[in-house]
């Protein structure tokens, strides 16, 4: 019972946030939906305990470009259930990208839940701002210097005092950074090293906000994916995303992050001393 009042809140709350968007009255959205006033004043009615049929459902959802989804409440944030984002360059200096104004916007909209977060190499919050132009050295689609306000931006964000983060990566990704194996083979010890240092006193400060979890890639994989709470999942492709909101696709993302905290090796806690070893591995290959 509690199900289906839930379920009836929910769709007369979203059907009264089309109608109001719409810019009709309750008459003309009732025409255009092939409705009689009457049956759409039963609708909104708290009094109401029967959904419409499914034929009207389909006709709101159709008319106003809404998906049935979450006109019932199994999705959350809209009409889309899932979308592709491409990169396109700004040329604006200083100016984020289009894609990373977007995601810096869902971080804000999810403050209050719990944010996850799998980056395609090391978290962009914790780089510092030699190895993001190292890694857009030759990028096609965004500038190192969107990258870097947008790193800054999510740093700023992590230190918001109603944050809260999870990060997965694999250990071997990080040692990997370390031994400038990689994508940075050639990048050099000293921008290595001042990473190593960077991330070292990040994870010290932020913590417990930014919780990073290290797990065997042996054992685990993940592609970069970020998690906004329960309202969406951007999946990175490679110069563009795919964005999800249905909350299926989005719970079962979050059962996929949460079994990579469960395999982790390395836990939050320990990823400063874990980092300071590899930072000792690293200068004793150079000599």
């Amino acid at each position: 019972m509690a199900d289906r009042k839930l379920l009836l809140d929910t769709f007369r709350e979203r059907l009264a946030k089309i109608i109001r968007e719409s810019g009709m009255n309750r008459s003309e959205f009732a025409t255009s939906v092939g409705l009689d006033r009457s049956t759409l004043s039963q609708l909104l009615s708290s009094a109401n305990r029967r959904l419409p049929r499914v034929e009207t459902i389909a006709s709101i959802a159709q008319s106003q470009q809404a998906s049935i989804d979450w006109l019932i409440g199994l999705s959350n944030v809209g009409p889309m259930q899932a979308e592709m984002m491409n990169e396109q360059m700004s040329f604006a200096k200083n100016a984020l990208s289009h894609n990373d104004e977007r995601l810096i916007g869902w971080l804000r909209e999810a403050i209050g839940y719990k944010v996850r977060y799998v980056p395609s190499t090391l978290p962009d919050l914790l780089k510092t701002s030699r190895v993001i132009r190292y890694e857009m050295g030759d990028a096609v689609a965004t500038t190192p210097e969107q990258k870097i306000e947008t790193a800054s931006a999510r740093l700023a964000w992590t230190r918001g005092p109603e944050t809260d983060l999870e990060c997965c990566n694999s250990v071997q990704a990080v040692e990997t950074f370390a031994r400038g194996g990689g994508i940075w083979r050639t990048l050099d010890l000293n921008s290595r090293l001042a990473q190593l240092d960077h991330m070292i006193e990040l994870c010290a400060e932020l913590y417990p906000t930014l919780r990073w979890f290290l797990f065997d890639g042996r054992q685990r994989y993940s592609s970069p994916i970020t998690i906004f709470g329960p309202l969406r999942a951007a999946l990175y492709l490679g110069q563009m995303y795919l964005v999800l909101t249905s909350t299926e696709h989005v719970r079962t993302l979050t059962a996929q992050f949460d079994d990579l905290i469960k395999g982790a090796v390395v836990q939050p806690p320990d990823v400063p001393a874990f980092l300071q070893e590899q930072r000792v591995i690293a200068q004793r290959l150079r000599n």
